[in-house]
Order: C-alpha cells, then structure tokens, then sequence
C-alpha cells in the first residue's frame, strides 16, 4: 500500500514538475528544441547578428539600421546579455588601413545600438581588419560578406577568438 501511494506521489511530482513554465524552453513556443532564450543562438536565428557595409565605407545602410534596431530590442529584452561587435573587411588594402575601417564600422554598429538605448557599458568593439574573413573566395560576392560587423553574445565569438 505506501508503495503505490508512494508511486501515485512520483508520478504527480513529475507532471507537476514538467507542466512547470521554468522547465520548458524559453522560446515561448513550449517546445523543448530551438535556442535557448538570450543565447549566441537566440541572436542568430531571431535577429540576425551582422550587418554589411560598401567598400570602404563605415556607414550604415538602411538595412544594417533595421538589423541593428531588431538587436537593440533584443538586448532590451535580456538586459545581462552583453556584446562584442567585430568589424570586418575584405582582403583589399593594407592591414593597417583595414584594421582602422574595421574599428570605423564597429564603431558604426556600437552607436546605433547605444542610440537605441543600449548601454554603451554593455558593447565591446574590436577590429579584425582583414584577417578573419567569413567568405574565403577572391571575388565581389565574398568581399561583400567580408565587409561587415557581427554582434556576439560575450563569450561566445563566431570567429574564434
């Protein structure tokens, strides 16, 4: 008898435990697969974590401001998530002057995101210049990926460092 009674307990305690809102994933969708909220993975697949520049330019585009507006609004909504914004370049150009363009379009991205509200305390910025390209070929259609900047959750670097 206290061993079924004692079953009927475990089994309550376990629906109990995995109707809990805390035990699901937060995506809000209930479901346990997908990223988890406020995540590196999060960024990525509900935001987007990089915006694009023209050759030798630091300016942002309409697109790049819409990007930004959507990560702004997502830092709003994990306020303890803080950044890192990479700028990037294509392989043209000196080290030095590409180093100096790609801290340009951090900053560029770092800016628009404070102007949205996000504390400046919670954005890093650094440069790879060309060094780190996310497209390896030697055309237009690479170098344009390789001009950019990318939001990363801090501690988690989609360029390896």
């Amino acid at each position: 008898m206290k061993f079924k009674a004692l079953g009927a307990f475990a089994g309550l305690a376990l629906l109990a435990a995995c109707s809990h809102p805390a035990t699901q994933a937060s995506t809000g969708t209930g479901a346990s697969n997908g990223p988890a909220a406020g995540s590196e993975q999060d960024l990525v697949a509900n935001v987007g974590d990089r915006v694009f520049f023209a050759f030798n330019k630091a300016n942002l585009t309409s697109d790049a401001n819409a990007t930004l507006g959507r990560q702004a609004a997502w830092l709003a909504k994990y306020p303890s998530v803080n950044v890192l914004v990479a700028g990037n370049c294509d392989e043209r150009g000196t080290e030095t002057y590409n180093l100096a363009l790609g801290q340009k379009r951090a900053d560029s991205a770092r800016d628009a995101l404070v102007a949205q509200g996000v504390a400046a305390s919670r954005i890093q910025t650094i440069s790879y210049g060309k060094d780190r390209p996310v497209a390896t070929g030697h055309d237009e259609a690479s170098w344009q990926q390789n001009r950019n900047a990318i939001t990363s959750v801090q501690g988690y670097n989609p360029q390896g460092n």
